[in-house]
């Protein structure tokens, strides 16, 4: 996980997720608490999550909100979308995110949603294949979004440059020289000759003259009518 200092003053997009109130039975009746979700975001490729729990549910979203700022991380973002589809895992939780092309928008729930908003994605496919639960799907979106890798990160942790990657040579003229050699190496012309010269070519160039040696059908059929009459 790429993780960055998120200033709480940056934050231009917050939304709560979900709340839950729970109750635990003690002795002399239910004491009741509170627990939510909040995601916040800069809209410029920054995201954060974070749980909170209180008795008033007030302070567990201001708990979440401050979570969600110290556990900020960085999406790669390319031309509004992700630069590769990936699928992801988070106990009962799948999902599948995918690419799309400028003009699709947000193609995703609620949860999923909220993420992808709040990093500035503004093209997005995404299906929850397994547990909708917020607080398992909520997860499973942040497994997704911190293995996402550009191609300049993949060079870079591979140890190559960009070009190398692509494999694309250096020199296009080497490339160039290089075809030519290999078509015009002795090998190349020998198995051409041979190709040649074998009996097979000659039986099919013994069946090709023969074939435009044939009249027209169209010449077949006058002689046919001329010979009746």
């Amino acid at each position: 996980m790429n993780k960055v200092k998120l200033n709480p003053d940056d934050v231009t997009y917050e939304k709560i997720v979900d709340t839950n109130r729970v109750a635990k039975v003690v002795k002399g009746g239910r004491n009741f608490s509170f627990n939510a979700i909040v995601v916040v975001g800069n809209q410029q490729g920054v995201v954060g999550v974070g749980t909170g729990k209180a008795n008033e549910i007030t302070d567990a979203i201001r708990k979440a909100k401050n979570k969600a700022v110290i556990n900020a991380f960085r999406v790669p973002i390319v031309k509004g979308t992700i630069p590769h589809e990936v699928n992801a895992k988070y106990g009962p939780s799948k999902i599948l995110v995918k690419p799309a092309t400028p003009g699709t928008g947000l193609i995703a729930g609620g949860t999923p949603r909220a993420l992808f908003e709040a990093a500035g994605i503004q093209n997005i496919l995404a299906k929850s294949m397994g547990s909708n639960t917020p607080c398992n799907l909520v997860k499973a979106c942040i497994v997704a979004l911190t293995e996402l890798r550009t191609l300049s990160q993949v060079a870079k942790m591979r140890g190559k440059t960009f070009d190398q990657l692509r494999d694309i040579p250096s020199n296009p003229a080497e490339q160039n020289n290089e075809e030519i050699d290999t078509t015009s190496s002795p090998n190349h012309k020998k198995k051409k000759i041979e190709k040649e010269t074998s009996p097979e070519h000659f039986e099919i160039d013994q069946n090709v003259a023969s074939l435009s040696s044939t009249p027209p059908i169209e010449d077949m059929l006058n002689e046919e009518v001329n010979n009746e009459t």
